[in-house]
């Protein structure tokens, strides 16, 4: 190996450390928020309506994904004027210092209606930041892999994801085994947040050492860096589009794996806490082995064909899924989940990559925030919510496949309308505005 090569591999593994680090810390956050709404409820709601203040709490979750949007308009374009690496350490430096704020508000018992104004206004920060980190940090992945790693390298931004929920549950969980209850309605429940703060001290340090990625140096270089990416976007319809089609069920399955099952087997179908920590445990940690395998296959033989099949599988196994929830023991659901749970980290494991194809550099980031937060806002962060009220709105437990199933016909449809030339039309604009980069083929992993 050249020493050339050897700086080259180097600065990868630099880029991804840092980029993930930042990462985990986004989705440790909703990982501890969701296990402790209970007790966030008691403390920032009417503590004497347990149901009033659960809900509420998780109101508050679900707002955080409609500001998504928001924060990727805003930083999706300075990720492509500024550079990716400045916009992750803004990005960073909100994330980690809102989850750290959450530990430290008052409650309402100390200042009353103030307090949930507070938690409302630390989440919507949140829900901000985290929604300018995926265009800039997907982007900045993909550009470091470059063509024919793209696959392998993004899956791992969603290993994080689902390592950052597990993470969130273990740390959540294990402190109310260690404290008991009352300790932690007492104020145990800062504790996790707290931690955010050192975490996030030490991923900032970590991205600060960080340099750009190689292909927007680019076009820095090239001074073909866009002026105005928000504008530019929109000549590329037809790309954002399929994006947004094709996260459709990348959202909804995100959800449903990892945030309603849970709810669905405690309070639906009566499962005991053990099994159902242990199942979501399960189908999570099996999620996260399959995605590096499946972003390496696409690497290999393509997308396209992969996610179509998988897409597919997936409908049908969200259908299995509650199709069988009237009258479900453990022993008769754990089947159908742990094929979700599968089928959705095969699906997840090149979603990011197609996001990266189908966009040139020089509005990448900005393409992705929006084609990618606008459905997980809709399809994702709300299928809970949607699941919630099909059950209560038909009488009938197994009423939410009509949402999930047709989040997955969407998706299906926008695989079956995708083209090489799509992947194509990206690559070679990306060639065009970056002339003094090394020539390279067009990348159509169609």
């Amino acid at each position: 190996m050249t020493s050339s090569s050897k700086t080259t591999a180097a600065r990868r593994r630099r880029a991804f450390i840092g980029a993930t680090t930042g990462h985990l810390i986004e989705w440790y956050d909703y990982g501890i928020y969701g296990f402790l709404a209970v007790y966030i409820g008691q403390a920032f709601f009417d503590a004497s309506n347990p149901t009033v203040s659960l809900i509420s709490a998780f109101a508050v979750f679900a707002l955080s994904f409609f500001i998504r949007p928001l924060g990727g308009i805003f930083f999706g374009p300075l990720g492509d004027k500024i550079g990716r690496k400045k916009t992750l350490l803004m990005v960073l430096v909100l994330m980690a210092g809102s989850t750290f704020a959450i530990g430290l508000l008052p409650t309402q018992a100390m200042v009353g209606v103030a307090a949930p104004i507070l938690l409302i206004l630390v989440r919507c920060i949140q829900g901000f930041s985290a929604g300018g980190e995926i265009g800039t940090i997907t982007s900045f992945i993909a550009e470091y892999a470059g063509p024919g790693r793209r696959g392998f390298s993004t899956s791992w931004l969603m290993v994080t994801a689902v390592l950052g929920l597990v993470l969130g549950g273990v740390v959540a969980n294990g402190l109310i085994v260690l404290m008991g209850t009352e300790a932690i309605a007492a104020g145990g429940w800062r504790i996790p947040f707290l931690v955010a703060g050192p975490l996030g001290m030490i991923a900032l340090y970590i991205r600060m050492k960080l340099e750009d990625s190689p292909e927007f140096q680019a076009l820095q270089a090239a001074g073909n860096t866009s002026k105005a990416p928000l504008r530019e976007v929109f000549s590329w319809k037809r790309p954002m589009a399929l994006v947004f089609f094709i996260i459709t069920l990348h959202s909804s399955i995100f959800y449903l794996v990892l945030t309603f099952v849970s709810t669905f087997m405690a309070k639906t179908l009566s499962f005991d806490s053990g099994t159902t920590l242990l199942y979501v445990f399960l189908a999570s940690v099996s999620a996260a082995i399959v995605m590096p395998f499946g972003g390496m296959f696409t690497d290999k033989y393509g997308r396209k064909n992969f996610l179509l099949v998988i897409g597919i599988a997936a409908t049908a196994a969200m259908y299995w899924l509650f199709a069988v929830a009237p009258g479900a023991t453990p022993e008769t659901f754990l089947p159908p989940l742990m094929a979700v749970a599968v089928l959705f980290g095969l699906y997840a494991s090149s979603t990011y990559a197609v996001m990266t194809e189908l966009l040139p550099t020089r509005i990448r980031s900005t393409g992705i925030a929006i084609a990618y937060n606008i459905p997980v806002a809709l399809f994702g962060g709300s299928a809970p919510m949607i699941a919630t009220w099909l059950i209560a709105a038909t009488g009938d437990i197994s009423s939410p496949w009509i949402f999930f199933v047709a989040t997955g016909v969407a998706s299906i449809v926008a695989l079956l309308v995708l083209k090489p030339s799509d992947f194509a039309r990206a690559a070679n604009a990306s060639i065009a505005h970056a002339p003094q980069a090394e020539p390279k083929m067009a990348d159509s992993r169609s």
